[in-house]
C-alpha cells in the first residue's frame, strides 16, 4: 500500500511558550482524533512530526494514523529554520519510499510549517536545497502564526503561504480543522483518483488568508523572552512580553506569562548563540515564578542571568552561586540577557 505522508515542521522557539504550543499540541491531538475516524485517511495517512528551534530534531518518526499518538512539545532558544529544513529533507529521505522500476513508491509528501517569527539562522543553503532537490518530491503548506513571520522568506521555497490572522481559541480550532480538511481531501484524491499533490481546504469564515511570498515583508521584534531559574527548586522558566503597538507603547512590552521548561530539553534545542541584551525599562508587567510561586520572578544577578526572589533577606543565584542583597537599577535601568525568541 502507497504511503501518504504528511510532515509537521514546528517552531518550537522561545516565542512559541505559552498559550501557542498549547493551542499546537491541542490541534495536533484533534486532527489525530479526526483521521481515525476517515476510512481513506487511515488506510493511507501516516504522521511525522519534525520541530526546531535553535537545533532540531525528528519529535516523531513517519508512523500510521492508528499507532500515531501526538508528543509533547518542548521549547527551544532561538529559531534555526534552516536547520529545521535541513532535519525535514534528511527524514524525507530516509524515510520516504521512492518509486523504482520495481515499484510504486509513496505518494508525495505534504508538509505543514507552523511558525510565528523570524529564522535567527541563515537558512539560504537548506531553502537552495530544498528548492533544488525537492520541491518536486514534496509540497509544503507554510503557516504563519500571527503577524510576526517574514512571509517573503517563506514564499522563497513554498507556494502555498498562509497567515493565521488571530491566534485565540477559537481561531485556533477552525484552523485546525482545515488542515485536517486538508490532509482528507488529500488522501481521498491520492486513493480515488491517482492524483498526487496536495488539495488545500476552503478558508471561507476562516481566519487564514493566502499570502503573497514575493511581497517584502517589514518584521519588527514582537517578543522578548527571558529565562530564568527558580532560586528554590533550581528548575527554569521563561518570562515572555509582547510588544505593544501604538504611538505612546511603541517601545513597551507587556507581560504575557511565565512558564516552567525543562532545562534539559531547552539546552538540547538551542544553538547556544547569545541575543542582544535589552533594557528592563520596556518591560510592563511583574510575573512570579511559576515553579515555586515566589512573588518576582525577573531579578538581575551581575552574571547577567535570571532568576526568582521570596522573603530571603539575602539572596543565592543559582546560576552562578553569588550571594548578595537587591540592589536598585536606578533610573538608568539595566541591561539584561534575551532570548533569540
Amino acid at each position: 500500500m502507497r504511503r501518504l505522508p504528511i510532515y509537521f515542521l514546528i517552531d518550537v522557539s522561545e516565542s512559541m511558550v505559552g498559550d501557542q504550543i498549547k493551542q499546537v499540541q491541542d490541534g495536533m491531538r484533534t486532527i489525530i482524533q479526526s483521521l481515525r475516524t476517515d476510512p481513506y485517511a487511515l488506510e493511507t495517512v501516516h504522521i511525522g512530526i519534525v520541530i526546531f528551534a535553535g537545533k532540531a530534531k525528528v519529535l516523531s518518526p513517519l508512523t500510521e494514523i492508528f499507532k500515531f499518538y501526538p508528543p509533547e512539545f518542548p521549547i527551544g532558544g532561538g529559531t534555526s529554520l534552516g536547520k529545521g529544513l535541513d532535519c525535514l529533507m534528511d527524514e524525507i529521505e530516509h524515510s520516504v519510499v521512492k518509486t523504482t522500476a520495481e515499484q510504486k513508491g509513496d505518494w508525495k509528501p505534504i508538509v505543514f510549517l507552523f511558525t510565528d517569527g523570524t529564522p535567527t539562522d541563515n537558512p539560504d543553503k537548506a531553502i537552495e536545497r530544498w528548492n533544488s532537490k525537492f520541491s518536486k518530491r514534496a509540497n509544503i503548506v507554510a503557516i504563519s502564526l500571527g503577524d510576526n513571520a517574514d512571509t517573503q522568506l517563506l514564499g522563497r521555497f513554498s507556494n502555498n503561504v498562509l497567515r493565521l490572522k488571530d491566534t485565540d481559541e477559537n481561531s485556533y480550532k477552525a484552523f485546525f480543522k482545515w488542515v485536517t480538511d486538508s490532509i482528507k481531501t488529500s488522501s481521498v484524491s491520492v486513493t480515488d483518483r491517482g492524483i498526487d499533490g496536495v488539495n488545500l481546504a476552503d478558508t471561507h469564515g476562516i481566519n487564514l488568508e493566502k499570502v503573497d511570498g514575493s511581497q517584502t515583508c517589514t518584521v519588527d521584534e514582537n517578543f522578548i523572552v527571558v529565562r530564568g531559574k527558580c532560586s528554590e527548586t533550581g528548575k527554569q522558566y521563561l518570562v515572555k512580553y509582547a510588544k505593544r503597538f501604538g504611538d505612546f507603547f511603541k517601545s513597551d512590552f507587556k507581560l504575557t506569562g511565565a512558564y516552567p521548561i525543562d532545562g534539559e530539553t531547552y539546552e538540547s534545542l538551542s544553538d547556544g548563540q547569545n541575543a542582544n541584551k535589552f533594557n528592563v525599562k520596556q518591560l510592563k508587567g511583574i510575573p512570579s515564578c511559576p515553579c515555586c510561586g515566589n512573588s518576582y520572578a525577573l531579578l538581575v544577578c551581575e552574571c547577567g542571568n535570571v532568576f526568582c526572589v521570596g522573603d530571603k533577606p539575602v539572596l543565592r543565584c543559582p546560576w552562578c552561586g553569588m550571594e548578595g542583597e537587591i540592589a536598585n537599577a536606578g533610573s538608568e535601568g539595566i541591561n539584561i540577557n534575551r532570548g533569540q525568541g
